[in-house]
């Protein structure tokens, strides 16, 4: 059965929307019952500024044993339709109409008590942020084991030993050893390990995955991915999975829903959507999906490298860096992150590093920043060895490299309004009076595609990619001569993905910025970067202009990276298409 929102005859039904679009090729029913149906479903928050319509009128069926995709942009209500759905709406947001029928239960009108049967034991949830959803206190293994004593599945002597079982479903290598740790002594990928095998820990009948893997390299994204996908057809789960990646919808989802301004518009099978889009909204996030097989133009760069220009902005030299790791089995044990690395960066260009999580990445951004100290090598920037660095000299350096965090959700202080956020890099360096920095950053939201209205608002009354937005507006108040963006668009949805790509561009093209960019998404990097390293295990192996990367790679897990790539499977290829 597809849902009836995929259907014909729903496009005359009352409570539907005009503008919804609906595939005309649903397949039949197949007579089994619905895990979940949303008819005329209206969310609202409040607000300083008044009540906010988030989600209006929408109509959405999840089939059994079936991955049904939202996609949208950020603000256009997908992720508020998910949290509706299992009641865990901010303290400032309600249902104002609509029905949300789970088997024979109607979701919106359930008391706690009758919610707390459902939620978690029938209905399972992956959030997004793994570092915000994960008790930092607890280990992953009794975070487990207390979802199965909670609803009766486990006592408190077997809960342990189960957990491991659920940990190892999940995917999570050496389970039993897993369970013992604490969720920071994980990476990214296998802290969402944990919250799928959370999710999947009472053999729900529907999991809703709210943005699963936004944050992860396309290895660990194809893992988690395959997980979820080996859940749903082993067991018949169905899946409600919300993404702003049109690849992994079109790679994962047999059912797809458009969203737009809190409505849906477009609706139905995910192979006829991407073929045949209807509504103009799906044509727009298909246009500005990144592709392998094309780049927007780069800024040139005012001097090329081995030109005689200019000296290079950054260098690195070797460098090293190590960590040092708590005792086992009665010795010390020594990691190196960072294995002889050597870069150079010029003014004006984008150095793109990849590679999978662990592969040294973020660490060797934090070298070129003076954020930790090298174990060996040398740091230059702007022909200065900044490698030991103390005082006046990294206040300088601050003020010239400003820094895009990868998490909208823990780099901006929940204290600060919008306005304040933008503006404290200037007021920390004594630029301008207050009206001059409050135009600052209005001029900047606007930059970034928000609305000068934000800046009364707090970072919590605003979606991740808004977040997002707002970190790189406060990167570009200095006017830097060095951006490090670690990950600056995973986050967002595609449509505002190009034009932040586009904004990088352009201030580069204007002021000679040179970034730094961190990226899992190589579509994505091929669109901004003019030179590309592959990182592995510490070591850069391969290093190249990106369409001669991309098209002629010469290393194998350069290979291995192109390959675990989302949106070519089910007879299309979203990432190859010319656009």
């Amino acid at each position: 059965m597809v849902p009836a929102a995929m259907t014909g005859p729903l496009a005359n039904d009352p409570g539907t929307d005009e503008n919804v679009t609906t595939s005309q090729s649903a397949r039949p029913a197949t007579g089994r019952g619905l895990p979940l149906r949303i008819r005329g479903l209206t969310v609202s928050y409040r607000t300083r500024g008044g009540t906010v319509r988030a989600v209006r009128d929408v109509d959405l069926d999840v089939p059994p044993g079936e991955v049904t995709a939202v996609v949208g942009e950020s603000g256009s209500g997908k992720s508020t339709v998910a949290h509706a759905v299992v009641r865990l709406l901010a303290a400032n947001g309600s249902v104002d109409a609509g029905t949300i029928r789970f088997g024979r239960h109607e979701l919106a009108s359930l008391t706690e008590a009758e919610l707390r049967t459902v939620r978690g034991a029938r209905i399972g949830l992956v959030p997004q942020d793994p570092s915000v959803s994960l008790n930092p206190v607890k280990r992953v293994g009794e975070q487990v084991a207390e979802v199965l004593r909670v609803h009766g599945l486990a006592t408190r002597r077997s809960a342990p030993l189960e957990a491991i079982a659920v940990l190892d479903r999940a995917g999570l290598p050496d389970a039993a050893v897993r369970a013992r740790q604490y969720p920071h002594e994980l990476s990214g990928g296998l802290r969402q390990r944990v919250l799928i095998a959370i999710a999947i820990a009472a053999g729900p009948e529907l999991i809703i995955a709210d943005e699963p893997t936004s944050a992860l390299d396309v290895t660990v994204q194809r893992v988690i991915l395959d997980h979820l996908q080996g859940l749903t057809e082993e067991r018949g789960t169905s899946v409600l999975l919300v993404t702003h990646d049109l690849a992994v919808a079109a790679d994962r989802s047999q059912n797809l829903v458009v969203m737009e301004r809190g409505r849906v518009v477009e609706a139905g099978p995910t192979r006829d959507i991407l073929a045949s889009p209807r509504h103009d909204y799906t044509r727009r996030l298909l246009a500005s999906a990144p592709s392998l097989s094309t780049a927007r133009p780069r800024a040139p760069a005012p001097a090329p490298p081995g030109t005689g220009g200019a000296a290079p902005l950054v260098e690195v030299r070797g460098a090293v860096k190590e960590f040092r790791m708590p005792r086992a089995g009665g010795g010390s044990r020594t990691v190196r992150a960072v294995d002889d690395v050597s870069l150079t960066l010029h003014r004006g260009r984008t150095l793109a590093l990849v590679g999978e999580s662990g592969s040294g990445k973020s660490t060797t951004a934090r070298l070129v920043l003076r954020l930790t100290d090298a174990t060996a090598g040398r740091v230059l920037f702007d022909g200065v060895d900044v490698t030991a660095a103390r005082g006046r000299q990294v206040r300088r350096l601050r003020r010239r490299a400003q820094l895009v965090y990868q998490n909208p959700y823990a780099s901006l202080d929940p204290r600060f309004s919008i306005g304040e956020v933008i503006t404290e890099p200037l007021r920390a360096f004594g630029v301008g009076d207050r009206a001059s920095r409050l135009a600052r950053a209005s001029d900047l939201l606007d930059r970034v595609a928000l609305s000068g209205s934000l800046l009364e608002r707090r970072p919590g009354e605003l979606s991740g990619g808004q977040r997002q937005r707002v970190a790189i507006a406060r990167a570009l108040a200095l006017s830097p001569d060095l951006v490090v963006c670690d990950e600056p668009v995973s986050a967002l949805d595609v449509s505002v993905q190009a034009q932040v790509l586009a904004l990088l561009a352009e201030l580069q093209a204007e002021t000679g910025v040179a970034y730094l960019f961190i990226s899992h998404d190589l579509a994505v990097v091929r669109q901004i970067a003019h030179q590309v390293s592959v990182m592995r295990a510490g070591r850069v192996v391969e290093t190249g202009a990106p369409d001669d990367l991309f098209t002629r790679p010469r290393h194998a897990y350069t290979r291995e990276l192109l390959a675990a790539i989302p949106g070519r499977r089910g007879g299309h290829d979203l990432r190859t298409r010319t656009v």
